[in-house]
C-alpha cells in the first residue's frame, strides 16, 4: 500500500506534466474566448475594442451557419454508419484463417496512416477526376457518362473519402474485440444448430457493442473538426461547407479573428452536445 510520502512524491513528479497539459488546453481556449468578445481585424486596424456578444449574434445569424452545422452532422453520421458496418464485416473477414493473413491486415490498416491531405488528393486526382480518373474510365467502359463527383455528388464523395481513411481504425478496434471473443460460445451455438446470422446477432454483435461505442465516440470527436479533405477537394463549394471550414473562412479569408473565435466557441458547444448525446445513447455500453 502506498504511503502518504510516496503519494506526495508521485503527485510532485506528475505536476509538471499536468501543468503543461492544462496550459496547452486552457491557454488557446481562454484566448479564443477573449477574442470572441473583440472586433479584431489583423489586416484592417488590428484590435478595435470590445463588442460584447456582437460576434456571436453575427455568426449564428449568418446565412451559412445552420447549413454548415447540418453539413457537418451529415458527414459525421454518414462516415460513422459506413465505418461501423464495413468495419464489423472486415473485422470478421480478417479474423478468418487465410493465406498471407498478416500482409492482408497490414494492407487493410495502411490507409489510416495516410495524411488526410494526401488521401484527398489521391481520391480527387486518381479516382474522381471526370476526365482521367479511374472511375471515369470505368464509367466509359460500361458506356455511361462520367460523373463529376465533387460537384454533382459532393457530399457522398466527401463521405466516401473520409470513410476510406477512418475505416482501418474502426476495423482495427473491432478486430481486436473479435479476437477476444470466447470461441467456445460460438462452437456451442453451432453444435446446437444455430445459423450463422443468429450467432452473429446474439453472440458476436453484443460482444462488439463496447468496441463499437469506442469507435463512434473517438471518430465523432475528430470528424466534427473535418477540414483538410474539404479544403483540398471542394473548397467548401457545392454544399460541403462544414462548421470548421466556415470558421476558417471567417478568420483567414475575411480576416475577422473575433468572428472566427465566436464560431470556435460554437464549435466547442456543438462538440459537447454531440458527445453528451452519444454518451447517453450508446455510452451505456461502457458500463455494461
Amino acid at each position: 500500500m502506498a504511503t502518504r510520502h510516496s503519494r506526495s512524491a508521485a503527485r510532485l513528479m506528475m505536476a509538471p506534466a499536468v501543468i503543461l497539459l492544462l496550459g496547452w488546453m486552457l491557454v488557446p481556449l481562454i484566448m479564443t474566448l477573449l477574442f470572441s468578445f473583440k472586433k479584431y481585424l489583423p489586416m484592417r486596424g488590428g484590435d478595435l475594442g470590445w463588442v460584447g456578444f456582437e460576434n456571436y449574434v453575427r455568426f449564428v445569424t449568418s446565412s451559412s451557419f445552420w447549413p454548415s452545422v447540418q453539413t457537418t452532422l451529415i458527414i459525421v453520421g454518414g462516415v460513422l454508419v459506413i465505418t461501423v458496418v464495413l468495419g464489423v464485416l472486415l473485422a470478421i473477414l480478417l479474423d478468418q484463417p487465410m493465406w498471407g493473413q498478416g500482409v492482408v491486415r497490414i494492407l487493410v490498416i495502411a490507409p489510416f496512416f495516410v495524411m488526410p491531405t494526401v488521401s484527398a488528393l489521391v481520391w480527387k486526382n486518381m479516382f474522381m477526376d471526370p476526365v482521367n480518373g479511374l472511375l471515369a474510365h470505368l464509367w466509359k467502359f460500361f458506356g455511361a457518362a462520367p460523373v463529376e463527383w465533387l460537384s454533382q455528388a459532393s457530399l457522398p464523395s466527401l463521405i466516401m473519402i473520409v470513410s476510406w481513411q477512418w475505416l482501418p481504425f474502426a476495423t482495427l478496434i473491432l478486430l481486436t474485440a473479435i479476437q477476444s471473443l470466447d470461441s467456445e460460445q460460438l462452437e456451442a451455438a453451432e453444435m446446437d444448430g444455430a445459423p450463422v446470422l443468429s450467432r452473429f446477432i446474439h453472440i458476436v454483435l453484443p460482444h462488439l457493442s463496447r468496441a463499437i461505442t469506442i469507435v463512434i465516440l473517438i471518430q465523432t470527436i475528430f470528424l466534427l473538426a473535418i477540414f483538410a479533405e474539404i479544403f483540398v477537394t471542394t473548397g467548401g463549394a457545392f454544399g460541403t461547407k462544414t462548421l470548421s471550414y466556415l470558421i476558417f473562412q471567417r478568420v483567414l479569408e475575411s480576416q475577422n479573428v473575433g468572428l472566427g473565435s465566436a464560431g470556435g466557441v460554437y464549435a466547442i458547444i456543438l462538440a459537447n452536445i454531440v458527445a453528451l448525446f452519444l454518451m447517453r445513447i450508446v455510452g451505456k455500453n461502457l458500463d455494461a
